[in-house]
């Protein structure tokens, strides 16, 4: 059994490596405007190693930043802040919500985004929620599949344009609304909040509970199979970037400046939508 808290990195709780420290920057739904990855790569090349990592999250981080007893300098926190990818200081470690990259853009049953930014204000405005653990994990899949396999703790499936599916730790939820979807989902964080307590060795997931938060029911028939990650090159909507090994080098983010709104993928890639694409 753990008996410490869990220790995913932060801006303001960063991680101490060999190379330095290494921060983390979640992006709701991997959603990230061209201009916030311009100025990060400026950051990087200023306090880090220069480059930018995306993570199987679709998250963001940076690596090689000075160690100041274990924390960043305040120039470099003003720097990332800079960005504006760093929207809740207070919330920064439990803003993990995980969303189907082409939602909104092309096929799926329904538009994630607007519930992925309501539950993200949810979060951030419920100061409970600060303290769930930075493992805690949504994921939203709008009905394509391509995320119906990644294990989350509390996330749903969209099975029409306004209805889904809750996912409730390992198991399923009641069939809801999508326009109550992201408070049913931040209701599902509090009650786990609640659940776990306050103990070092406190749960990290809902499956590491002592008991259901809710009662398990049976999937949907409308719940569709998984269909894998998204491949790189021409997909509908748009394109989809391969990064080797997640390392986004100054090089290849410049590659993407022209773009207005970019997603990163959780398959070491970032799609761009054909309708922020640059006319030839």
């Amino acid at each position: 059994m753990r008996a410490r808290a869990d220790r995913c990195p932060g801006v303001l709780r960063p991680w101490v490596a060999d190379d330095g420290l290494l921060v983390r920057l979640r992006l709701v739904g991997g959603r990230l405007p061209a201009a916030s990855l311009a100025r990060l790569l400026q950051v990087s090349a200023e306090f880090a190693d220069g480059s930018v990592y995306l993570t199987k999250r679709a998250n963001l981080q940076l690596r090689g930043l000075a160690d100041h007893a274990g924390a960043l300098a305040p120039d470099a926190v003003a720097a990332v802040e800079s960005t504006g990818l760093l929207p809740s200081p207070s919330h920064e470690l439990v803003r993990n919500i995980l969303v189907s990259p082409q939602t909104g853009h092309a096929g799926g049953r329904a538009d994630l985004r607007p519930v992925a930014a309501r539950l993200d204000a949810l979060l951030c405005a419920d100061p409970r929620l600060a303290r769930l653990p930075g493992r805690f994990l949504f994921v939203l899949d709008d009905g394509r599949g391509d995320l119906i396999d990644r294990q989350s703790d509390a996330g749903l499936v969209a099975l029409s344009d306004t209805e889904a599916q809750l996912r409730i730790g390992d198991d399923w939820g009641a069939v809801i609304g999508l326009d109550d979807a992201a408070a049913r989902l931040a209701e599902l964080a509090a009650a786990f909040q609640e659940a776990r307590g306050e103990q070092p060795d406190a749960p990290w997931h809902v499956r590491e509970l002592g008991r259901p938060l809710q009662p398990a029911l049976a999937a949907d028939p409308r719940v569709p199979a998984p269909s894998g990650p998204l491949p790189f090159g021409s997909v509908p909507g748009g394109t989809h970037v391969h990064v080797p090994d997640g390392v986004l080098t100054p090089d290849q983010g410049r590659s993407l400046m022209e773009h207005t709104e970019l997603v990163v993928t959780p398959w070491q890639g970032v799609f761009i939508p054909q309708a922020q694409e640059a006319n030839p």
